[in-house]
């Protein structure tokens, strides 16, 4: 069959990566609730920075696993490298539920992050394959929207089963359930797609690479991340440790990504129309006063919610965005390596800010923690708005075409 580029033409198979990708996200959701506070009541982890060490190997492994992505998919192809992940998180399910100390969880947490850099990278990669230059930001929010409202399903799951069943047997028993399905579908369903690579830049002029665009966009990502690794492994317990239920931990670990997963939708779209930068200026200093408010609430659960609401749209309008970005400043033949590059040094935003966030709270408490991350947010928000940036993506595409 010829190959044809476009979501109309590649629908069956563009909407099954989206499904995956709700699993794959799952992966990750499954710790976002409960983990961080099974760290302190079952394993008696009292220091904020020895509980981030899940963060940050969890961050540490996705980062080099996306980094190896081009040069795995650009050998072996997309599917198999999507296949590998999954292998590689299959592991976890047992490492969690016969841990019997923290270090094991940490190491649970390499095998994760590792198969949730190769997996999701996979899923990014193949969208953006399947429906050429026009639609990349569409693509891309339909992907991470899904992504992340599979982490917000979990987490809130996680948080509310946690009530009755014990926090770590939610984890496994979830981790397990996630791993048949996502092996299977890989193997059974999913198809290769550099042939439409082949395809788009048989019809696209060469272009330099874009550096002060790339550069920009890493370390926003790396940013957008560091406020992440602060709401994954501090903010819960900062919430408990507030006189917080773990039903309203659970609440505000999900409401976070489901908005963020949730606006996505439209966010994708809406950068493909009105250009990257202005959405990701917007998003990233939305963000820096959502962690701001956080910091203002005292742990007390209604300003938490509006702050895990606001620091979601504010993720969602730079989440998609970014790596479309980065997908428009090369060509479609370093679109892999570029977009692994990139996800190298967003990722390494879960190290940084574990260390950051755990030292930081250990050193002057979480509140301190909070407000040097919303800092750092901000000012990552102004270096993007100093950088030129190309046109809106359809003016770029014709320019592009031979």
């Amino acid at each position: 069959m010829a190959i044809r580029l476009g979501l109309r033409a590649n629908w069956r198979q563009f909407t099954l990566l989206v499904a995956l990708n709700a699993v794959v996200g799952a992966m990750a959701g499954l710790e976002r609730s409960v983990i961080p506070l099974v760290g302190e009541t079952e394993f008696g982890v009292d220091a904020r920075g020895a509980i981030l060490l899940f963060v940050l190997a969890f961050g540490l492994a996705k980062a080099f696993a996306n980094l190896a992505t081009g040069p795995l998919a650009a050998r072996f192809g997309r599917k198999p490298v999507l296949v590998a992940g999954w292998v590689v998180m299959a592991p976890v399910p047992l490492l969690v539920g016969l841990a019997p100390g923290w270090w094991l969880v940490v190491v649970a947490n390499l095998f994760l992050g590792a198969g949730q850099g190769l997996a999701w990278s996979m899923t990014v990669l193949m969208k953006i394959d399947l429906v050429g230059p026009r639609r990349r930001g569409l693509a891309l929010g339909l992907n991470e929207s899904a992504g992340y409202l599979g982490v917000a399903a979990a987490a809130l799951a996680t948080g509310l089963a946690a009530a009755t069943v014990a926090p770590r047997t939610t984890v496994w028993v979830g981790a397990l359930v996630l791993t048949v399905v996502g092996v299977v579908t890989s193997l059974a369903w999913v198809r290769e797609t550099r042939g439409h690579v082949a395809a788009e830049q048989a019809v696209t002029a060469d272009v330099p690479e874009q550096r002060p665009v790339l550069v920009a966009c890493s370390q926003a990502g790396l940013a957008n991340n560091l406020n992440d690794a602060l709401a994954w492994g501090l903010v819960p317990v900062f919430l408990a440790a507030s006189g917080a239920s773990i039903k309203e931990v659970g609440v505000v670990a999900a409401v976070y990504p489901a908005v963020w997963g949730v606006a996505q939708i439209g966010t994708g779209w809406l950068s493909d129309h009105t250009g990257r930068k202005p959405l990701i200026v917007i998003g990233m200093l939305l963000q820096a006063a959502a962690l701001a408010f956080l910091a203002t609430g005292d742990g007390n659960f209604s300003p938490s919610v509006v702050a895990a609401v606001g620091l979601g749209l504010g993720t969602a309008l730079v989440y998609p965005t970014l790596i479309a970005a980065v997908s428009d400043a090369v060509s479609p033949v370093r679109r892999a390596h570029a977009v692994g590059v990139y996800r190298f040094w967003r990722d390494m935003g879960l190290v940084a800010g574990a260390l950051v966030a755990g030292l930081t709270a250990d050193a002057a408490g979480a509140v301190a923690a909070i407000w040097v991350v919303a800092a750092i947010t901000g000012a990552s928000g102004l270096w993007v708005w100093a950088t030129p940036f190309g046109g809106t993506p359809s003016a770029l595409a014709a320019t592009r075409r031979v």
